[in-house]
Order: C-alpha cells, then structure tokens, then sequence
C-alpha cells in the first residue's frame, strides 16, 4: 500500500471534521425562520423597507430548497469527476455571494435570486463535495455513522445561527446581518474545502472485506455500483424519492415557520425553539446513522416515518401555546425530518453502490428540493387564509403514513433486473 493509503484513517476523519464544519456553516437555510420574522414584522410594520406579500414569506426559503436539490445532482456528477475540493470552494464562493446580494436589496425578486437561487446552489454543491468523499474512506459498517456526523453540522447549525442572528438583526438590521453572514460564509467554506480529498487510488478501508447491511437489514458480500441512467429503471429509486419528498417536505414546513410557531408560547425567547429543532435535526442524523448499520436502513425509515407522522397529530391536537410541549415537539421534528438526511444517502449508497454515488444521490436527493418546495409554499398559503396549521398538520400526517408504508416494500434492486 502506498504512504498515501497508509496515512488513510487519519486522513479520512479530517475530510469528515472538514465537512462537519462546511455544513456548520451552510446550515444558515435551517434559521431562515429567524429572517422571515424580521421580513414579516417589516412588512406588516409598514416601515418601507420590505413590501411582499405574507403569501409570498416563505418564497425565497421554497426556492432555495428547490435548487438546493437539483444542484447537489449537478455537483455530484462533477464531484465523481473533478474531485470534492474544487466543487467546495465553488459551494463557498455562491453562498457568499448569493448572501451578500440580499444584503442589499429590499427586494422579493433579490431574495428569491440571491437566497433562493445563489445560496441554494452554494448548499447543493457544499453537501456534494462534503458527503461522497467522506463515506469512502470508510468501511460500509460504518456507512450510516459516518453520513451522519457529516451532515449532522447541517442540522446543528441554527443552535448558533438563531441567537446570532436575532442579536444581529436587533443590533445592526437585517442588511448588514446578511452581509456579515455572507462574507463569513465565503471565507470559512472555501478554507475547510481545501480539507475535502478522495482516497488514493486502490485504497481499501479496513474492513472493507466484511458482508455490508443491505436495506432489509440481511448481508451481502459486494454492492453492485450502478450509473445513474440504470438507477433510473429500477422501482427502489422512485420509491426513494417519494419517501424523501414527504418526509423532507413535512419536515422543512415545520422548521422553516418554527420561529413563528414557537413566538406563540415562547415569546421573544422563540429562536430557542430554533435552537431545540436543531439540536433533534443533528442528533437524528447520527443516532439513525447508527441505529440503520444495526437494524438496516428501511426499517429504520419506517419507525421515523410513524414518529414523524405522530407528531405531526400531536401538534394538531395540542396547539402551539404551551411553552413546555412546543420544546418537546420541536426537539423531536427536528430530530425525525434530521434523522431522513443520513438514511437516505446511506441507502443510496447500499441500493446503487459507491462509485457513481455524487450522481445518483443527487438523483434521489432532487425529492427534498421538490418535498421542500411543495410542503412549505402550501403550508405558508393554508397559514395565510386560515391563521392556522391544522391543515397543513393533517396533511402532512397522512403523506408520511403513506409513506411509512411504502418503506416496508422498499429493497434493494438486482442489477439483472436493468441490464
């Protein structure tokens, strides 16, 4: 083995701490509630400064999501060929500057196109380059762990995001908050890209021989590595891709009003609600992570998706006004929708093997943009003709018992099958 290989271990937990910290950063998308209640007490202040519609709050969040998505497929295909490190810089340099456009701007169409569209291809391509390179210095024992540390920074972001930046928007305004998060961002992700590095060549992690989880929670001595055309014929990637949509998308509905919903009990101490959430998001990347290596990866799908959808029917039956309950049911949102971002790129990997593994989780990855973008754009709609949740709370309920079900007819497909 070469000295390259030889200094592998090491070398492989410093691309995962490498991307821990680059999601840490990106994670900003998780806290937007936190800018939607400065957007909207602006608005609704009449100061003349924001001038959208309350329809149209949650626009820039839905879009963001949305191409967030599509961009981590397009990253992935050119993570697989040009390497994570020049695709990380890439995600620093959009971020940064998509956040410091709307520092400047008023504006719905800014918004929608600096935080929509900039940040969210800075976000699709920083979780492109942050994920793949991680998963392969590592056995695939430790497949669910390890994509769970990764992208846990992404859901433990807002424990800092939310207090700093109800400090900086009360202290500076929400422009030069903006502003200061831009420049932070642009800095930060593109020093730890330069971290991100794939294995040498022929490089084989310890263990690596062992038979690996398969979905259903039985062995198998190999995954066969499929091209993204061929996942595209098999029933197990649409029956993905529908789970993540509904689960992503009943998750962010939540998250991205969990500063509004938590104000109603909590007050000014709301963005501990914010905190909360993301302290479940993380933890729920990691302990799933963990829990799916054990039991496989589509029975620990079903058992979130039945918890999502029993909070879901808490919250209706319940309400936002007490303090107590809102924590609670905050922590556990955050934990169930945190625990989907480590399952489904784990069975992605087990389903269609490694090698093509940039594209085709950005193939399945395309349902949380499209989830994200549905759930949520209908939810702030329901919110602003009802004044509450309770629709959207039913319906999302139902989407994840739907899908709940769907998980237990989810396997692994054979090659044979698309050749």
């Amino acid at each position: 083995m070469n000295e390259a290989a030889k200094r592998s271990p090491n070398t492989g937990w410093t691309v995962v701490l490498a991307g821990l910290g680059i999601n840490l950063t990106l994670g900003i998308l998780y806290a937007y509630s936190i800018f939607k209640e400065a957007i909207g007490a602006s608005i609704k202040g009449h100061d003349g400064r924001f001038t959208w519609d309350l329809a149209n709050l949650n626009d820039p969040y839905a879009v963001c999501c949305l191409v967030d998505a599509f961009a981590v497929f397009l990253a992935g295909s050119l993570q697989d060929k040009l390497g994570p490190r020049l695709i990380g810089v890439i995600s620093g340099i959009l971020s940064g500057l998509g956040l410091m456009w709307i520092s400047l701007s008023y504006s719905l169409v800014s918004w929608v196109l600096g935080f929509g569209v900039l940040v969210g291809m800075g976000i699709g391509f920083g979780y492109a380059s942050c994920v793949p390179p991680a998963l392969k210095w590592f056995a695939p024992s430790k497949t669910g762990m390890i994509a769970g540390i990764v992208v846990a920074g992404f859901g433990l972001a807002p424990v800092y995001i939310a207090p700093l930046a109800e400090f900086l928007i009360d202290t500076y305004g929400i422009s030069t908050s903006m502003m200061i998060f831009g420049a932070s961002t642009l800095l930060v992700v593109c020093v730890l890209a330069q971290f991100l590095v794939n294995p040498p060549a022929g490089y084989r992690p310890e263990g690596m021989s062992e038979p690996s989880k398969t979905s259903a929670g039985s062995t198998s001595s190999h995954v066969v590595d499929f091209k993204p055309t061929e996942v595209l014929r098999t029933s197990a990637f649409y029956k993905l891709w529908l789970m993540l949509a509904i689960s992503s998308g009943a998750g962010l509905m939540i998250i991205g009003n969990v500063a509004g919903i938590a104000r109603q009990s909590l007050g000014a101490m709301a963005w501990i609600g914010v905190a909360l959430m993301a302290v479940g998001n993380a933890g729920g990347r990691v302990v799933a992570g963990v829990l799916s290596d054990k039991i496989g990866r589509m029975r620990t799908v079903t058992i979130i998706m039945v918890a999502q959808a029993a909070i879901m029917v808490a919250l209706l039956l319940a309400g936002s006004t007490n303090a107590i309950f809102m924590v609670f049911a905050a922590t556990f949102v955050g934990f169930n929708y945190g625990a989907n971002l480590s399952l489904f790129p784990a069975s992605t990997k087990d389903f269609f093997g490694l090698k093509n593994f940039g594209a085709n989780y950005g193939l399945v990855f395309t349902a949380w943009g499209v989830g994200g973008f549905v759930l949520p754009k209908l939810s702030q709609m329901i919110v602003a003709a009802t004044g509450t949740f309770n629709a959207a709370y039913i319906t999302a309920a139902i989407l994840l018992a739907v899908s709940a079900g769907l998980s237990l007819m989810t396997k692994a497909p054979s090659k044979l099958l698309v050749s």
